[in-house]
């Protein structure tokens, strides 16, 4: 399977629907780290192309899904996007369409709307320098009949996971650590949300440490 990095189109003059598309429009949100603080929820991706414009796309996976009904069989794609800017920030997303480059496009916008933050560290025993090049703790990720584990690696070793896991993890600028992975790890779509999950708890465990403080 490839893998691809996907140029942006030149994008049309935005007109924001939303009141955080507003507020970044207008210049009073500056930066993608206010957004979370602001609590208010990401519902247009032109909100973090505009705050986060080195973001990169790579296109995880594009299959044809098949569907009966009663006029006969309908065919459509289904594609997996992964966008992240390689410092922090990874999102995933899902789309459909007839045509390939509408569903890549679909998934795009999607991962765009699933950005999240990357809590990065040096938790590995092993090396204690301090620098965020790995992840700070353990965290487990599942979805469907997939899990996977990561754990924090020392300073050198590289990413030890599945082509697909490197994809994500490179794009949200983690560099060190080894994937255990559980179930149905074939699946594409299943093992790549299973990785994003497990990034996710980077921060939200964190986030949650710091309430109960």
């Amino acid at each position: 399977m490839s893998y691809k990095k996907r140029g942006r189109d030149k994008e049309e003059e935005w007109i924001p629907k939303t009141r955080l598309g507003t507020l970044v429009n207008e210049g009073k949100i500056t930066s993608i780290e206010e957004v979370f603080l602001s609590g208010l929820k990401i519902s247009e991706p032109e909100i973090v192309n505009s705050l986060l414009p080195d973001l990169q796309e790579e296109v995880i996976d594009v299959n044809l899904v098949q569907k009966q009904t009663d006029a006969g069989e309908k065919s459509r794609f289904k594609a997996i996007v992964a966008v992240g800017n390689r410092d922090g920030y990874i999102g995933l997303g899902g789309g459909k369409a007839s045509q390939v480059r509408t569903a890549i496009e679909k998934a795009a916008a999607s991962a765009r709307l699933n950005i999240l933050p990357v809590k990065r560290g040096c938790g590995s025993w092993e090396c204690g320098c301090g620098k965020n090049h790995s992840v700070p703790f353990q965290v487990e990720g599942k979805c469907g009949g997939v899990r996977v584990v990561i754990v924090p690696g020392p300073r050198g070793l590289g990413l030890a996971a599945s082509q697909i896991a490197k994809v994500i993890l490179s794009l949200a600028g983690v560099k060190d650590l080894w994937i255990r992975s559980y179930g149905s790890t074939r699946t594409v779509p299943s093992y790549a949300a299973a990785v994003f999950d497990a990034l996710r708890k980077t921060y939200s465990l964190i986030t949650q440490a710091d309430w109960v403080k």
